[in-house]
């Protein structure tokens, strides 16, 4: 029988909600996009040191680059057989549960105000005893969960230490505390706003990046919160990443659309990237820098800096990832843009190549992957007479390479690492490649996130089949191979390390 109006489906869409863009395609079975739509992100800076987003623009920017990709692609919403929604980590807001009003915009996963709150528990005497009953009892039981548990290791980019701020300093959250007020990271209220309030939900990879839900027990974590004062009943229900969800109202796009799947950027990115079996490896150059290690069933504790998370959950199969992370590259990229250093990115990696090297110019980002130093100053250093715009942009360039090898060596130690990788410039995958000895290869497609969350939407579905399926549909557009020997670049790196320290502490 057919349904008048009824249409096949023949779309899958996958929205990332970034910190800096807001895109959505529209992928055929073949994995092609259909359609897209794009709109930027304001972020907000209230004051020094905090970021917030506006929840209500940012719901304006969601439905309308759905509304436009699907148009775009010449399609109609009865066409879409699942919407994945991909979204920045750690970004999280509170509202009344009762009337849905948030108690304050969205607190970005940059934003610093919880610092010196971070620093106070680090030094604390507290932490400290934690720590050795947790060695005493790794000792004991010889059980890995009891090894530098991920919730103890705390920072800025962590939603826990800003929750608990929210909780201290925001008095109508104060006052709702009590079974009035909901948290969610951005898919939690945007699955909250696309069904009118009916669906109060995360996944497992999404809860996993709060710092406040542990992976090894797979459960909010009560001891971090009884710490930091923050209710058990403020957190939604966790479900799998790829799960029927419910649907969109009606209202909304015309038509009901399943949502089929919702998940972390840079998990969603590595499913992308059909990074699907232990050891594969996603590199990442966006607003943040990450590394991550498919570690398979097991999960590795926090060591010198790295993570655990949970990749995604889909029915029994539990894939987990370590990663490491830094936080500000497309900050200093933006910030290199703005001061007019360069007007396109694309021209940074043609700049860098067109001089032999940055004549001793290092540039340092105010991230950190192995030092705890929210401290640690971005700063130029080496400079001449003779230094260019071409040196800087190289240095910078040069700075997020160093730092990605930095990365690998930390993670090398501890797991084994096969080839891979994802990134937009040219001159900083090639000089990764060489400096970590490794073949990197550049998918056709860069937003991975996008095609990650519809591949995980695709297969709730039944759009495509299974994993062995998606891996066909995987377009490769370049491979980066060593081409240099790691030597070459010891007296640049080592010059860059030393300028790293200089701007520790200041």
């Amino acid at each position: 029988l057919f349904h008048i109006g009824a249409a096949p489906a023949r779309y899958v869409l996958g929205v990332d909600v970034g910190s800096t863009v807001v895109k959505c395609h529209v992928y055929d079975r073949a994995a092609a996009v259909r359609g897209s739509s794009y709109r930027k992100v304001e972020s907000l800076y209230p004051c020094p040191g905090r970021v917030e987003l506006d929840p209500e623009v940012l719901w304006s920017q969601f439905v309308g680059v759905i509304k436009e990709a699907v148009q775009d692609a010449g399609a109609h919403m009865r066409q879409i057989a699942g919407l994945g929604i991909s979204t920045q980590r750690a970004t999280f807001i509170t509202w009344h549960k009762r009337t849905g009003k948030p108690f304050h915009n969205f607190i970005s996963w940059q934003d610093l105000r919880s610092a010196e709150l971070v620093n106070s528990w680090n030094k604390s005497l507290l932490l400290k005893v934690i720590h050795v009953i947790f060695t005493v009892l790794h000792f004991l039981t010889g059980n890995d969960r009891y090894l530098a548990p991920s919730f103890l290791t705390f920072s800025t980019q962590q939603t826990s230490m800003k929750l608990s701020w929210v909780f201290k300093n925001i008095l109508e959250v104060k006052a709702a505390k009590k079974n009035n007020c909901c948290f969610g990271t951005v898919d939690t209220w945007l699955l909250y706003r696309l069904t009118k309030g009916s669906v109060y939900a995360t996944d497992y990879s999404n809860a996993s990046a709060t710092g406040i839900f542990e992976p090894f027990t797979k459960c909010w974590n009560p001891t971090l919160c009884n710490l930091l004062s923050i209710p058990m009943s403020v957190f939604p229900p966790v479900k799998d990443t790829s799960f029927n969800f419910g649907s969109t109202d009606s209202e909304i796009f015309g038509v009901p659309i399943p949502i089929m799947a919702v998940v972390a950027d840079q998990q969603s990115a590595m499913f992308g990237e059909c990074c699907f079996h232990p050891g594969d490896v996603k590199l990442t150059m966006g607003t943040g820098g990450f590394w991550n290690v498919n570690t398979g069933e097991h999960l590795c504790a926090s060591r010198r800096g790295l993570y655990p998370l949970i990749g995604w959950k889909i029915g029994e199969e539990v894939v987990y990832l370590t990663e490491g992370c830094m936080s500000d590259i497309g900050t200093a990229i933006k910030w290199a843009q703005d001061i007019s250093l360069f007007t396109n990115v694309d021209e940074t990696a043609k700049m860098a190549q067109s001089i032999v090297d940055s004549q001793g110019v290092c540039f340092v980002p105010g991230f950190q992957v192995s030092v705890n130093d929210p401290c640690l100053s971005a700063s130029f250093m080496g400079l001449k007479p003779s230094t260019t715009r071409n040196h800087l942009v190289r240095a910078i360039l040069e700075s997020v390479a160093f730092r990605y090898c930095l990365l690998y060596y930390l993670l090398s130690e501890m797991l084994a690492i096969t080839d891979g990788g994802v990134s937009n410039n040219s001159f900083v995958m090639q000089m990764t490649s060489d400096l970590i000895n490794k073949k990197i290869e550049k998918p056709a497609n860069a937003d991975m996130s996008s095609l990650g969350a519809a591949f995980l939407a695709g297969l709730a579905s039944g759009f495509w089949t299974d994993k062995e399926q998606l891996k066909k549909l995987r377009q490769i557009e370049a491979v980066f191979e060593p081409q240099k020997d790691t030597e070459e670049y010891r007296p640049a790196m080592d010059t860059w390390l030393q300028a790293m320290k200089r701007s520790l502490h200041w």
